[in-house]
């Protein structure tokens, strides 16, 4: 049978050169985190190696085999909700939701009925409402599911950060979730950016989000061994590097950027902080929690990134590393790094903010990717704190214990995530 399509009606799959996409830049950033509420709370803690854990507060971890998290201090969301609102989020959509408000805010960006549907919003969530299913769990257990909540499901699915986000600012261009452990926010910024590049958007609101420090959360870390039960010394628990390191903290908080298309962005005279120009997705296929031997796959990525931006590995200044403190992530990272940038590696600055605010899972490649901006608008290399003697396999310059003034023109930010996911984004100085 004849082909029922004529030739015009084909769709053109190859992929646009770098001169033909569309430019990405960043205009508007937002941070909920363990060590700051607002962006210049986290990135004064950023820049001062404030850290932000401690023992659980949420609530009774005697029981539990780890007792330690980065939570946040005094976070108050009827600051940027009502009452009514607040109460109808789980914790996690509600972080991101008042991070939200803080991006658009610092971005200038006037969401109406004229681009509304040019405005999307991608945000990324590990594990979504974890808090309200625990509280339900009980509920239906003590006093019947007649008791549970109509509210229940709406609250804990994990689209809901995008979709209420959308809701509460009527942003109608593409909305969509990225689940994928760890590797969430970073997935959601790299989509966002494709997205715009495409020009099925003019501007994206994306990150990521999570609230998991609850009972169950912590115990289910701790059963499968990941997360670190230093408890009588919670200020040196998250220790990326470091040979004394037993395992990730968690923390919670979200991180937002809002991307736009460059033209659009200087044709309202909004500020750029920096300018989104690489990403790359891999996956190990190896191991449901592990990373392939050698980093071969995370550094695949990585390299896959670089050609993505169109840039040299001479041309990295610095990568916001995973950096879990985890026995097996952070000298497989380390390899993977040498692997993708040779003797380069040994050249530039690699840091884990993670040392200071923990873990956020879902949320971290949210808050790392606002805080790789910040460091090339700022010209400021964030540190690893408590990084005394390097593990065996860890030996590159990982910017111990203080902040570093630096000339920053491109930074990676790598997240990995449970069931093997690999993604790197890469920020350049705008010009």
């Amino acid at each position: 049978m004849a082909n029922s399509h004529p030739q015009s009606q084909r769709i053109d799959s190859a992929k646009p050169t770098l001169s033909e996409r569309k430019r990405v830049v960043i205009t508007g950033l937002g941070a909920i985190t363990p060590i700051g509420n607002t962006l210049a709370e986290y990135w004064e803690g950023l820049v001062s190696g404030r850290n932000g854990i401690g023992n659980i507060t949420h609530f009774d971890a005697a029981k539990q085999d780890c007792q330690i998290a980065g939570e946040l201090k005094n976070f108050d969301p009827l600051l940027y909700l009502d009452r009514k609102a607040a109460k109808r989020m789980d914790r996690f959509a509600q972080l991101a939701v008042c991070a939200t408000k803080q991006a658009i805010v610092d971005s200038g960006l006037t969401i109406d009925s004229t681009n509304a549907d040019r405005i999307g919003v991608t945000i990324g969530t590990g594990i979504g409402g974890l808090k309200i299913l625990e509280e339900q769990q009980e509920i239906y257990l003590t006093k019947g599911p007649s008791r549970c909540s109509p509210f229940m499901i709406p609250m804990m699915i994990a689209n809901m950060a995008a979709g209420l986000v959308a809701i509460e600012l009527g942003a109608k261009g593409p909305n969509c979730c990225t689940v994928t452990a760890c590797a969430a926010g970073a997935n959601a910024i790299g989509e966002a950016f494709r997205l715009i590049q495409g020009d099925y958007a003019t501007a994206m609101i994306c990150g990521g989000t999570e609230a998991a420090i609850t009972p169950l959360g912590i115990a289910g870390f701790a059963a499968c061994k990941a997360v670190s039960t230093r408890n009588d010394d919670p200020l040196h628990a998250c220790r990326p590097f470091d040979t004394g390191r037993d395992g990730f903290v968690m923390g919670e908080g979200s991180g937002i950027l809002v991307l736009e298309e460059l033209e659009h962005a200087q044709n309202r005279g909004a500020k750029i902080y920096a300018e989104i120009v690489g990403y790359a997705m891999t996956c190990d296929a190896y191991h449901m929690t592990g990373q392939t031997p050698g980093g071969v796959d995370a550094a695949r990525a990585m390299s896959l990134c670089l050609k993505d931006a169109g840039l040299a590995p001479e041309a990295v200044s610095y990568i916001n590393a995973h950096g879990t403190s985890t026995p097996i992530n952070d000298p497989t990272e380390t390899a993977a790094i040498k692997k993708a940038l040779g003797d380069h590696a040994y050249k530039i600055a690699v840091s884990s903010t993670k040392s200071m605010t923990g873990h956020l899972l879902g949320g971290a490649g949210g808050i790392e990717g606002v805080a790789s901006v910040l460091a090339i608008h700022h010209g400021i290399i964030p540190p690893t704190i408590n990084l005394e003697t390097p593990a065996e396999g860890c030996d590159l310059d990982y910017v111990p214990h203080v902040s570093r003034a630096a000339n920053v023109d491109v930074v990676l930010s790598n997240s990995f995530g449970f069931g093997g996911h690999n993604v790197i984004l890469a920020f350049q100085k705008f010009s």
